[in-house]
């Protein structure tokens, strides 16, 4: 594998006896994110033969094959062609998905804001309302069941994470670091600072879709008042907290 992979020009390594990744950049970088939606999505639609998971992180798409239908070497082959047909970090023309997300900032809902609004220099409202003004882009799904990576929020957002762990940090709790940002989807030790909190929950197992958000969807947080967050939140009876889903064509 190359030391510097490009968004137009990824590496394809061995994962276990039945995969391959496909790796677009060795570090988180909006470019490289890009590219591995659509080419996860390109896969998706239209696999190649032999494959029967594709899965993306933040930098690289995982591929699991069957190697009684198709070869290693015949995969990365048809991958590294497939790689080479377009600028992947491209967006294509479709569908996009927006999920407008009532959010409640501050107090007993975001007991780590202020120290927040501090490291940026800021006001715990222009914490806020900057926040807000950038909608976040779905970046992967991992760490636990129907949790998003969001991002990429403004270079002023490279804040650190803290150096001590906060025991537990409720589901559905909106964090903060190094210009990303996570809605929990369990209560959960964190190093992220909580700066607000959803009644919106990305893992519903009594769902027939227990995953409401995909790689790729934006979300914008809309600030509420603690008040009407908890009308919200204690109307809500499917998990979603309120949240709009915006269909863009």
């Amino acid at each position: 594998m190359s030391a510097d992979p490009r968004p137009d020009c990824p590496d394809i390594a061995p994962l276990g006896v039945d995969g391959l990744l496909v790796r677009f950049s060795t570090r988180l970088d909006d470019a490289a994110n890009r590219a591995v939606l659509g080419f996860a999505r390109g896969l998706e639609s239209d696999p190649p033969q032999g494959v029967v998971e594709v899965a993306s992180a933040l930098s690289s798409v995982y591929l699991r094959f069957d190697p009684a239908v198709v070869s290693r070497a015949e995969l990365t082959r048809a991958l590294q062609d497939r790689a080479a047909t377009r600028d992947w970090s491209t967006p294509m023309d479709g569908v996009g998905r927006h999920w407008h997300i009532p959010t409640a900032f501050g107090g007993d809902f975001g007991p780590q804001l202020a120290e927040t609004a501090a490291l940026l220099g800021m006001s715990e409202e222009q914490a806020v309302a900057d926040l807000v003004a950038h909608p976040v882009r779905v970046l992967a799904i991992g760490f636990a069941p129907g949790q998003p990576y969001l991002g990429m929020l403004p270079d002023r957002w490279d804040i650190p994470r803290l150096k001590d762990i906060t025991p537990s940090i409720p589901a559905s709790a909106l964090v903060v670091a190094v210009r990303q940002l996570i809605v929990f989807s369990a209560d959960t030790p964190t190093g992220w600072r909580h700066v607000g909190q959803t009644a919106f929950r990305p893992f519903r197992s009594e769902s027939d879709a227990p995953f409401p958000l995909r790689p790729g969807d934006v979300l914008h947080f809309e600030a509420v008042s603690h008040d009407e967050f908890d009308r919200i939140r204690a109307s809500d009876s499917d998990g979603s907290g309120g949240a709009r889903l915006e269909v863009q064509e």
